[in-house]
């Protein structure tokens, strides 16, 4: 069961997706390597805030070698 409409704040990680522009897959490894906290929901069903959204996707990501750089425009 999704959430109708999740508390003030806070993102499901369908709505984080969309709002950080990213796949749902990439919010969950943001949590998986330490990027992004959960702050509340259940296991299956967990919650973000969003300034902590925010940040991990303003967040310096680690590079592997010879992995191409994005260039700001």
């Amino acid at each position: 069961m999704e959430y109708q409409m999740p508390p003030i704040g806070t993102l499901t990680t369908s709505l984080a997706a969309m709002s950080a522009g990213v796949a749902p897959a990439t919010i969950r490894d943001w949590v998986r390597r330490g990027l992004l906290t959960r702050c509340g929901g259940t296991p299956k069903r967990p919650l973000y805030r969003v300034a902590d959204v925010e940040t991990a996707r303003s967040a310096a990501k680690p590079t592997r070698n010879n992995q191409r750089t994005v260039k700001a425009a």
